[in-house]
C-alpha cells in the first residue's frame, strides 16, 4: 500500500485534473483513473464550446467566472487563452418563439443577449429555411481548447506533486483508522479524504466506499461530423434550437458538428453513437437549413451525467468530513471546470474562496440538497 495522500481523487477528467491542480502544492494529492487515459469518456468527446446561457441561472455565474479564466489565464498556468470567439445563435420557429422569450428574461441581467429577427438571422446564414424568423445572439460564446486545458491542468498537478495513477477502477473503499483504503485494479492506495470525482460512475464510487447514491446518471449525447454542400462559412456561429432539438457548428476543413441534442439515459459505459439519433440530427438539420449532407464522416457519443436537480454535486457528504462529492456537472463540466475547482478547493482545505468565485455561493451546489 502506498503512503497516505491526503486528498485521493476518483476520476482524472477535466473535474478531477483542475481539481487535482488547484490542490497540489497545498496538499498532498493522489488521482485515480479508471481508464488508460485520463478524459476517455466525457472530456475527450466534448462538443468544446462555451455558453454563458447553457445550464440555467444557476450554472451560469460558474461559467461566467471560468470564461474569464480560460480568456485570460494567469501567465504561470498558459501564455495563451484556451477560448477563441464563436459566438452562439439561438433560433426559433413559431414553436419554440415561446421558450425563446424565456432564454432572454432569465440572463438579460447576466449575458449580452440581441434579440434578431429573419433579415438579421439570413445575414448568418443565408441558407435558413422559411419558418426560422426570431433569435438571440449571444457574442462571448466561445469554442474551448479542450485537449490543451486537459493536458495543462493534469501538468500543473504532477508539476506541484500530485500523482497520477490509470488503470485504477475502484472496486472498494473502505473507511480505516486514519483514513480510505482504496482497493483497484491498480493495487491498494490510502488517504485521508476521498473526492468523488467518477463522473457517470459517481454513485457506483459512493457505493463502493459505503455511502448512499444520490441519483446521479448518465445521459449518451450524440454527435457527428458532417460533409455538407455548401460546406458552412468559417464564422459561422454555433446555431442553437430555442427548443432543444439540434444545435450545429462548423469545424476544420470545412466540415460541420452536428447533434440532436439528445439525452438518452444509460449505464455507465463506453458509449457510442446509434444509427437512429445520427439520423434524427441530419433529418432535423435538413429542416432549417437548405444545405445538402454529402457524407457522414465520424460518429460519437459521450456521456453526460446529471444530479437529479440538474445541478452540479460539490460539497462534503452530510455528516461526513471524509468523502468530498465532486460530480454530477452534466454537459457543462468543460465550461465551468475553473470555478468549480476553485470552489471545491477551497472547501476542502477550509481556505477563503478564490476571488474568481468569492461572490459564488457554493451551499447552492452542497449534497445535502439532494436528500432532503
Amino acid at each position: 500500500m502506498t503512503a497516505v495522500a491526503d486528498v485521493v481523487i476518483v476520476g482524472a477528467g477535466m473535474a478531477g485534473a483542475s481539481l487535482a491542480a488547484e490542490l497540489a502544492g497545498r496538499a498532498s494529492v493522489l488521482l485515480l483513473e479508471g481508464e488508460s487515459r485520463p478524459g476517455y469518456h466525457s472530456t475527450g468527446r466534448s462538443a468544446a464550446f462555451l455558453s454563458e446561457t447553457y445550464g440555467g441561472p444557476h450554472i451560469q455565474p460558474l461559467t461566467s467566472a471560468s470564461r474569464r479564466f480560460l480568456e485570460d489565464p494567469p501567465t504561470d498556468f498558459s501564455p495563451e487563452p484556451f477560448l477563441s470567439r464563436r459566438g452562439a445563435l439561438h433560433i426559433a420557429d413559431s414553436g419554440g418563439e415561446a421558450a425563446l422569450d424565456t432564454l432572454f428574461r432569465s440572463f438579460r441581467r447576466t449575458v449580452q443577449l440581441e434579440p434578431w429577427y429573419r433579415f438579421e438571422l439570413l445575414r448568418m446564414l443565408p441558407d435558413l429555411r422559411d419558418g426560422w424568423n426570431l433569435g438571440l445572439w449571444e457574442p462571448s460564446c466561445a469554442d474551448i481548447d479542450v485537449a490543451r486545458l486537459h493536458t495543462t491542468y493534469l501538468g500543473r498537478a504532477r508539476a506541484m506533486g500530485a500523482r497520477l495513477v490509470t488503470d485504477a477502477m475502484v472496486s472498494e473503499a473502505r473507511r480505516e483508522p486514519g483514513g480510505w483504503q482504496v482497493e483497484t485494479a491498480a493495487g491498494i492506495f490510502a488517504g485521508r479524504v476521498l473526492v468523488n470525482a467518477a463522473g457517470a460512475w459517481a454513485d457506483r464510487v459512493a457505493v463502493s466506499a459505503g455511502l448512499s447514491p444520490l441519483g446521479i446518471q448518465p445521459y449518451r449525447r450524440t454527435m457527428a461530423q458532417l460533409r455538407v454542400d455548401p460546406p458552412p462559412r468559417r464564422d459561422l456561429p454555433l446555431v442553437i434550437d430555442a427548443l432543444g432539438r439540434f444545435y450545429f457548428k462548423p469545424e476544420a476543413g470545412g466540415r460541420l458538428w452536428l447533434s440532436p441534442h439528445d439525452e438518452t439515459a444509460c449505464e455507465p459505459c463506453d458509449c457510442a453513437a446509434e444509427e437512429h439519433d445520427v439520423a434524427l440530427a441530419i433529418d432535423r438539420l435538413e429542416q432549417v437549413m437548405d444545405i445538402r449532407v454529402e457524407a457522414v464522416e465520424h460518429r460519437w457519443a459521450g456521456l453526460r451525467t446529471f444530479a437529479p436537480d440538474r445541478l452540479p454535486v460539490y460539497g462534503y457528504a452530510p455528516g461526513r468530513e471524509d468523502f468530498f462529492w465532486f460530480a454530477g456537472q452534466g454537459g457543462f463540466g468543460i465550461q465551468t471546470a475553473p470555478a468549480a475547482a476553485k470552489i471545491a478547493a477551497a472547501l476542502l482545505l477550509e481556505t477563503a474562496p478564490d476571488p474568481l468565485v468569492a461572490q459564488i455561493d457554493p451551499r447552492v451546489y452542497a449534497p445535502d440538497r439532494l436528500l432532503n
